[in-house]
């Protein structure tokens, strides 16, 4: 059986005040307060937009921060008299100061152009004037010490890499506006031959020098000779000569040709031409130059070998290799001056290896010759003026060069 559904009908609650929602509906809502409150305020632009009356302003004067009527004082004259006293001197003993420093540089440079001058340089010397002040100094005419450094002063052949003196006790004649001369009490120095100029001097023939104890100098390069370069050797003596002047005493001189031969210039029985050890050691395999060396009558006389001897080993391969493997033979063919036996047969140098053109570039190439090419020698530049004395008192082989140590006394020149 079928039931029907039962109808559920909804109910609404009742308002609390007893009023039906159509009639809570239909009342006008209620004003907002923050509203209220901001048209009370009023509009923030109003301050803005508002148009300044131009009698409110009042004239505008600056701030016054003194205090009170009183105006500062200077500080300056609140010092004490004995504070601006000291104040007053610190200011001129700096002004004198300038001025003494000035008038120092300006007698330093004057001086150094005179020098310049006066010993014909290329370039003007540093002057340095000790002492100060400087201006009781020229009051009195008379310098306590003066340096004088010299840079690049010629002498001779080569040039002195620098020339430094102490002077002392120096009067100058007529003061520094009236300059006339100095006399220089004493003065003390030393000259520096510097090995760096010397090879850049006589660098043309590619020559070095070096230092070899404390008066000796080596010297080694290349020699040109009739389009040959020779390696060359030699020794060098330092000493002095005379009072004013150096000297050298070259030795042990050789030009070697190569491994081939060695030429040492002079006359005696080890100088000229000679062959190497090397050289003789590879001529004695080779049979065709030994024969040509026995066919010259003048290398089988210095030789010493028989005639006998010779003729046996020019037919006999066995005897002619026992002839010149004896040390003997290696020795004495050491000894043969060369240039004496190619004069009348030139053709034999070049057999052995060697350029003919060589034997008339080596017969210049005397002992002499040679030696002024190494020669380090060099006198003093003569200083300005004819009176006092200078003299060397040392000398020494440095590292750096040829250091000379000089002296001199009552030296004098005039403007």
């Amino acid at each position: 059986m079928r039931t029907t559904p039962h109808r559920i009908t909804t109910r609404h609650p009742e308002h609390p005040d007893h009023t039906s929602f159509r009639e809570e509906m239909d009342t006008p809502p209620q004003g907002n307060p923050y509203e209220e409150l901001a048209a009370l305020a009023g509009s923030p632009l109003d301050e803005f937009l508002r148009e300044d009356d131009p009698g409110d302003d009042e004239d505008w004067s600056p701030p016054n921060h003194r205090r009170g009527s009183r105006r500062k004082r200077n500080r300056f004259a609140g010092l004490p008299i004995a504070a601006k006293i000291v104040v007053l001197l610190l200011v001129a003993t700096a002004f004198l100061g300038l001025g003494d420093r000035w008038a120092l540089l300006y007698t330093e440079h004057e001086s150094a152009e005179k020098l310049k001058e006066a010993m014909h340089l290329s370039a003007a010397p540093e002057v340095d004037i000790e002492g100060f002040p400087f201006l009781t100094q020229a009051v009195d005419e008379r310098l306590d010490t003066v340096r004088v450094t010299v840079p690049d002063v010629a002498a001779d052949r080569i040039s002195l890499a620098k020339v430094s003196t102490t002077a002392t006790d120096v009067k100058i004649k007529g003061g520094l506006l009236d300059f006339k001369g100095a006399e220089i009490g004493a003065m003390d120095g030393e000259v520096l031959l510097s090995f760096d100029d010397l090879n850049r001097e006589l660098g043309a023939s590619q020559v070095t020098f070096t230092a070899d104890g404390h008066d000796r100098v080596i010297a080694r390069g290349t020699l040109p000779v009739a389009g040959h370069d020779l390696r060359v050797a030699a020794e060098a003596r330092i000493q002095r000569s005379g009072e004013r002047g150096i000297s050298t005493r070259i030795g042990n001189m050789r030009l070697d040709i190569g491994d081939l031969a060695t030429y040492r210039p002079g006359t005696g029985p080890s100088q000229g031409l000679h062959l190497s050890r090397k050289s003789v050691a590879d001529l004695r395999r080779e049979t065709e130059k030994v024969k040509a060396l026995f066919a010259v009558d003048a290398v089988v006389e210095r030789l010493g070998v028989p005639d006998s001897v010779v003729r046996a080993a020019l037919h006999n391969e066995r005897k002619l290799a026992e002839l010149t493997g004896s040390p003997r033979f290696v020795k004495n063919l050491m000894k043969i001056n060369l240039i004496d036996v190619a004069m009348e047969h030139p053709w034999l140098l070049k057999k052995l290896g060697l350029d003919p053109a060589l034997l008339d570039g080596l017969s210049e190439l005397t002992r002499p010759a040679l030696a002024d090419r190494l020669s380090l020698g060099f006198q003093l530049p003569k200083l300005p003026g004819d009176a006092g004395d200078v003299r060397l008192r040392d000398v020494k082989v440095e590292k750096e060069g040829i250091r000379v140590r000089l002296a001199g006394e009552g030296l004098r020149f005039d403007k």
